[in-house]
């Protein structure tokens, strides 16, 4: 157990550093396919590696028929999101909102559901990690697969190296407004997924009010079986822990559902070699029998008297 906190804390690290790196990366920087992966490059520069002095407006690729096209696209989100306004809460009705019981929020069944993914790996660093997503067999799931590495590249700067993450974008409403996903009326988190038996973390980014908070995360760990079964895992939102550039806080608060921004899987486990991940569903999960409102003892400043 020591020698898988150990891993973990090096996994933190590199997550942060390259969430760190990637933090504009949704807006900026268009997308690489390159055989089912998208793999978005960041604004990092490595040491030692020439400044790119190219002037931003050299950068612009102005197209007339795309921005008419793009117009179109950004009133007809606008007309959607005022009609599901009175329809109900994100435009379902409201009886099945309040009793369901069981809501997927992400599937994979076509390749327009991984677009809505990111992936990445310790390549931004300077790392030989290898990492693919694609759809699985008939199209049904979605598969991650790659090769670990944790050579760190011979820069002098990056001490640990070796790590693989998803991460869902964004939600992005009309005119590119952020939206978030509301899963207040939910307690758990539900996945199907089939691994190889590594050790896997979940983050889950949330709304910040202050800058200093945007690299809070909210962690847990997916341990997987191994072999050709399926597992199904459901995980109570109140054992999620709090997180920040790879440091577990000393205050803890309960996550916010009602501001969910992305969810993530990241891999670091320190063994070299290949891996998979195979993932049925992604949904959201109301226990009743579940009434823990938070795992860990909540920090106070000021303990009340």
């Amino acid at each position: 157990m020591q020698d898988m906190a150990l891993s973990f804390k090096a996994v933190y690290r590199l997550h942060s550093l390259a969430h760190l790196r990637t933090s504009n990366l949704f807006a900026e920087i268009p997308a690489v396919c390159i055989c089912s992966l998208r793999f978005q490059t960041s604004g990092y520069r490595r040491p030692g590696m020439p400044r790119d002095n190219t002037p931003p407006w050299k950068k612009l690729n102005f197209d007339f028929k795309k921005g008419v096209e793009g117009i179109k696209k950004h009133f007809g989100l606008l007309k959607k999101e005022f009609t599901d306004h009175w329809v109900g809460p994100e435009g379902r009705d409201l009886r099945l909102y309040l009793l369901e019981q069981t809501r997927v929020i992400w599937e994979f069944r076509n390749e327009e559901s991984l677009k809505q993914w990111i992936v990445t790996s310790d390549r931004e660093i300077g790392g030989k990690s290898e990492v693919y997503f694609k759809l699985g067999k008939n199209n049904q799931t979605a598969l991650l697969y790659g090769t670990l590495c944790t050579d760190t590249p011979k820069d002098g700067e990056t001490r640990y190296s070796g790590y693989c993450a998803l991460k869902s974008k964004q939600m992005l409403g009309a005119f590119d407004v952020k939206k978030h996903h509301d899963w207040t009326p939910y307690n758990s988190l539900y996945l199907r997924v089939r691994g190889d038996g590594r050790p896997w973390m979940i983050n889950i980014n949330t709304e910040n009010y202050f800058t200093h908070q945007k690299d809070d995360l909210y962690n847990y760990f997916l341990f997987t079986r191994g072999g050709p079964y399926w597992q199904e895992v459901k995980i109570p939102f109140s054992k999620f822990f709090l997180s920040s550039r790879g440091r577990v806080q000393d205050g803890q608060y309960p996550l916010w559902l009602d501001k969910i921004n992305s969810i993530g899987f990241t891999l670091g486990d320190r063994v070299n070699g290949p891996f998979q991940l195979e993932l049925d569903f992604i949904a959201v999960y109301s226990d009743r029998a579940h009434t823990e409102e938070f795992a860990y003892e909540k920090y106070k400043r000021n303990p009340e008297v």
